[in-house]
């Protein structure tokens, strides 16, 4: 698989699948399937967390916790525009306010 591209996730789950049910080293497996063992460990870890095995942040959790920030950045950003736009308009509505009493 080349670097940087994802591996697919039913080669994540067999390859957990194969490391929990073998003898052998993570390494051993990670050798054998072709990624390297920190990235064995981890599908691991993760799978591990998914299942309830141990304690971390499950992929489903992942996902909705990465889909809530992406929302919160675009209600702030919304938040800071429409901030811009009732300062603009107060100030015109202020300025037109002005010029009808001096007139």
């Amino acid at each position: 698989m080349p670097k940087g591209k994802p591996y697919p996730p039913e080669f994540r789950r067999e390859a957990v699948q194969l490391a929990r049910s073998s003898d052998r080293s993570i390494r051993a497996v990670a050798d054998e399937i072709g990624v390297a063992h920190e990235t064995l460990r981890a599908w691991i870890k993760q799978a591990d967390a998914d299942d309830g095995r141990s304690a971390g942040i499950s992929t489903a959790e992942r996902d909705e916790l990465r889909k809530l920030r992406k929302e919160s950045a675009q209600l702030r950003m919304e938040n800071e525009f429409l901030k811009k736009a009732a300062a603009f308009f107060a100030a015109e509505t202020d300025r037109s306010g002005r010029s009808k009493r001096s007139g």
